[in-house]
């Protein structure tokens, strides 16, 4: 004979109260355990591939690129420096920069310290990769996904940055697979404790707010993620993503009141709407041969098919930034990497169905995957050299060093490229930086101040050579009343001379004005010119 109390425990009410559902007769068999696979173990191979690719040719000839020299400046900085920082500036990285900060304290600042972290936020996304597709299409599938997470480009190129880019992803991925546990518990057969039935719940919460935190465009897998849930999951889910939004609207807001920093992202272009609408309808194709209807390889436990997960994955996020950039410019790539965990889903899930295939559609499977892996050879030996990377700020200050000489000055055409110089301050510390009034350390931001123009004039006309500092031709700067007015005192009284080319930037030599007949300016790169009298 049942106990009033026991009776009143399996009551729809208290099943409600405990935020899960008294499905017994419904639940999927096995959901008691909640899916206490060994996941470890089909992760091994994704797991050891994706930290192989990340730590080969990770210092890429030991250069570094905008983005990095910052993280290397900014996490340098001591912590009271830090902190005010980042109430100007780069507030939504902050997080990151603290972590690298403890990093660099411990570790110093060697590129591997730099770089590692996201290495190891790689091979752990892949394992949350692989342990997701076990667990929603099976064992196989599961290890293919992971292995094709770990050798997407995109994947292998922000393995071996130091941002947060990779990390983000690898929370998500893993805030994804306790979703999935956290379903699981509102159809458990078995009434359990509060706290047990909450645990999912509570790692989801955490890894998503830590993503949101770090990121916040990781705010975008919650949109997926209500998109994906059944309808028994939607109230439990509310509730801990409005703990994640509550928690993640500081930064949020602070970082909004900073957008400005992010004013060099221009509108979606037209390659960029062609080169997504193809990916997508590649995905989408993809869940056709990967649907639960034609693999038949949906687990018994999975709350939900791959499908249902994957494909909003990688398409979702991307569109819901594109529709913002509609107002303002946000959409890069790179903030919304975790997409491709969607992708590489699919992708594990039609190769698991290759061998149920008839013998010709096998050999033509092989052959496209045959020919997929050779033309990502070419792709990753790219992405492990400098030139990969839109700019090249090493470069820029071993050609400085090179040509520097007293008497001459340094001269940014735009504040903001004095960033470029972050990297290695102790070269740029003899340099005389002709507009500089305060250093980016000093003034608490990324590009220091400058003086008035007419300080910046005057200085120019005494220097004995100016060594400007600017993009390559061809790319827009951003113009004011001083860069004009930098550009104005060149042309009036200097004559352009050597031009050097680097990746993403280029240096121009300016000579003092003589009655001598101007010549047109020489263009090399650094292979092909001889050194000059300074470097002598």
């Amino acid at each position: 004979m049942s106990s009033p109390l026991l009776k009143k425990a399996l009551s729809p009410t208290s099943c409600d109260e405990f935020g899960i559902i008294n499905d017994t007769e419904n639940a999927p068999q096995g959901v008691s355990v909640l899916s206490r696979r060994r996941f470890p173990t089909p992760s091994l191979l994704p797991v050891s591939l994706s930290t192989l690719l990340g730590v080969w040719g990770i210092r890429r000839d030991e250069t570094l690129w905008h983005d990095e020299a910052v993280t290397l400046e900014l996490a340098s900085r001591s912590l009271p420096d830090l902190w005010q920082t980042l109430g100007n500036i780069d507030a939504v990285h902050g997080a990151y920069y603290l972590l690298m900060h403890g990093l660099f304290g411990l570790f110093g600042t060697d590129l591997l310290v730099l770089r590692l972290p996201s290495v190891l936020a790689s091979a752990l996304a892949a394992a949350g990769v692989t342990a997701l597709g076990v667990r929603l299409s099976g064992t196989r599938a599961g290890i293919l996904a992971g292995l094709s997470f770990a050798v997407l480009p995109d994947v292998q190129k922000y393995s071996q940055e130091g941002r947060s880019y990779s990390l983000v992803c690898a929370l998500v991925v893993w805030a994804t697979y306790f979703l999935v546990s956290a379903t699981l518990s509102c159809r458990a057969p078995v009434i359990v404790r509060r706290r047990s039935s909450m645990v999912p719940w509570i790692a989801y919460g955490a890894l998503m707010l830590a993503a949101c935190i770090l990121h916040q465009f990781a705010a975008l897998a919650l949109v997926v993620h209500a998109f994906a849930l059944p309808d028994y999951a939607r109230h439990p889910w509310a509730y801990t993503a409005l703990l994640v939004a509550a928690g993640a609207a500081p930064l949020a807001a602070l970082g909004m009141a900073q957008s400005g920093q992010v004013a060099w992202i221009d509108g979606v272009t037209g390659s960029e709407y062609q080169h997504f609408a193809i990916l997508a309808s590649f995905a989408i194709m993809l869940s056709y041969f990967a649907s639960p209807g034609n693999a038949g390889k949906v687990s018994p436990e999975a709350p939900f098919s791959l499908r249902a997960i994957a494909l909003p994955l990688f398409i979702l996020p991307t569109t819901l930034l594109m529709l913002i950039s509609l107002y303002k410019p946000f959409y890069v790539e790179r903030y919304v990497l975790y997409g491709l965990v969607g992708l590489a889903l699919l992708l594990g899930a039609v190769l698991d169905r290759v061998p149920e295939l008839g013998r010709n559609l096998r050999v033509t499977a092989v052959i496209v995957v045959a020919s997929a892996i050779a033309l990502l050879i070419p792709e990753s030996l790219k992405l492990r050299a400098p030139e990969s990377r839109s700019d090249n700020v090493t470069a820029l200050a071993r050609i400085l060093s090179r040509e520097y000489a007293p008497g001459d000055g340094i001269l940014y055409l735009s504040v903001k490229r004095r960033a470029w110089s972050l990297a290695y301050p102790s070269e740029n510390r003899g340099m005389f930086d002709l507009a500089q009034a305060l250093t980016p350390a000093a003034s608490h931001d990324l590009y220091g101040t400058e003086l008035p123009s007419p300080q910046i004039r005057a200085r120019m006309r005494s220097s004995a050579r100016i060594l400007a500092v600017t993009e390559p031709e061809g790319i827009h700067i951003e113009s004011n009343g001083k860069e004009l007015m930098k550009e104005r005192v060149l042309a009036e009284y200097f004559t352009k001379g050597l031009t050097i080319q680097i990746d993403g930037a280029q240096v121009i030599i300016y000579e003092p004005r003589t009655t001598a007949t101007e010549t047109e300016p020489v263009v090399s790169s650094p292979r092909e010119r001889s050194p000059s009298p300074a470097a002598r």
